[in-house]
């Protein structure tokens, strides 16, 4: 029998991305509510109990309002949006953080999918602390640069448009509080005692994003170099197949934020040396840093291959 699948919020770019995805898959069956039916409250309601895993791809505010219309107790739920991020009632998809992470996940009734930008500073942050290199109180700066549909429609329609604006054509630096809506479950999931300073980027590329961490070794637990940071996080990846750690070279190579758009896949860059280190994510906004990674968390969940459709 096959899964039934309803993505509510479905005209979205998270929610299209998802669709684009596993549209073409044998063994989903996708429900698809009618267009003039989208914010008909009882037919969404009818849908989302009728589906055996449900994508809610919507602003908060709507992400909570759809799970309040869920009365089946079958249904598992995905949540795209910040609403359930740092509930302890719902598990957080990112299964690399650890085995008992990915167990978790493929138990879940309710699961948050990580937000872009929490991705690629978790990926990198989340090990350090746990093997003891970084200390939990350490003042943590990033700087994340994305591609313009992580804004998402209406970013797009800005950026594409003929007669844009010309300031489109440089990097737009937001987020100027420091109070981005990702730093709730960033500093949950990573185990930091304080905020860490983050500023995202936007830039004039579609896809993919590059989040860097920038460390000081005199402040690190037994002050590594940055060559021997580079073998602790590959080390801990070792097994994973959507994260790896590139070889450790002294003067990297250029890195352009696009490189791994299309793709599920995060790679992590570490540089520096015996003094300062960095480490900077790799992937695609879209990817693993949204609807890749709920379709991911998705096969885990059925107790299917992750890497389905997703390759």
């Amino acid at each position: 029998m096959k899964t039934k699948v309803y993505i509510d919020g479905q005209s979205g770019t998270t929610g299209l991305q998802i669709y684009d995805r596993i549209g073409a898959r044998e063994d989903l069956d996708l429900l698809r509510i009618n267009e003039d039916k989208r914010h008909d409250i009882e037919e969404r309601r009818r849908l989302l109990n009728a589906a055996d895993i449900v994508f809610l791809c919507l602003p908060d505010e709507g992400a909570r309002e759809a799970v309040s219309l869920i009365e089946n107790d079958r249904v598992r739920v995905i949540d795209a949006s910040t609403a359930h991020r740092t509930d302890p009632g719902w598990v957080y998809g990112f299964p690399e953080l650890s085995r008992e992470q990915r167990e978790k996940i493929a138990g879940a009734r309710r699961l948050a999918n990580p937000g872009c930008h929490a991705t690629g500073l978790i990926a990198g942050t989340a090990p350090l602390i746990r093997m003891g290199i970084l200390p939990a109180d350490y003042p943590l700066t990033c700087y994340s640069l994305t591609g313009y549909t992580g804004g998402g429609k209406k970013m797009i329609k800005a950026y594409e448009a003929k007669n844009r604006d010309e300031s489109l054509s440089a990097p737009g630096l937001y987020g100027l509080d420091l109070r981005h809506k990702h730093l709730p479950e960033m500093k949950a999931v990573t185990g930091l005692i304080y905020d860490p300073v983050f500023l995202p980027v936007v830039d004039d590329y579609a896809q993919g994003m590059a989040s860097t961490l920038l460390l000081q070794n005199r402040l690190l637990h037994g002050r590594p170099s940055a060559a021997e940071v580079c073998q602790r996080l590959a080390d801990y990846y070792r097994d994973e197949h959507f994260v790896r750690v590139r070889p450790y070279e002294k003067k990297p190579d250029t890195i352009y934020a696009n490189h791994l758009a299309g793709t599920n896949h995060l790679e992590l860059i570490v540089g520096g040396g015996e003094e300062q280190t960095f480490v900077t994510a790799l992937f695609d906004n879209l990817g693993k840093g949204a609807s890749g990674a709920a379709v991911q968390n998705m096969n885990i969940m059925l107790g299917l291959d992750e890497t389905l459709g997703l390759e």
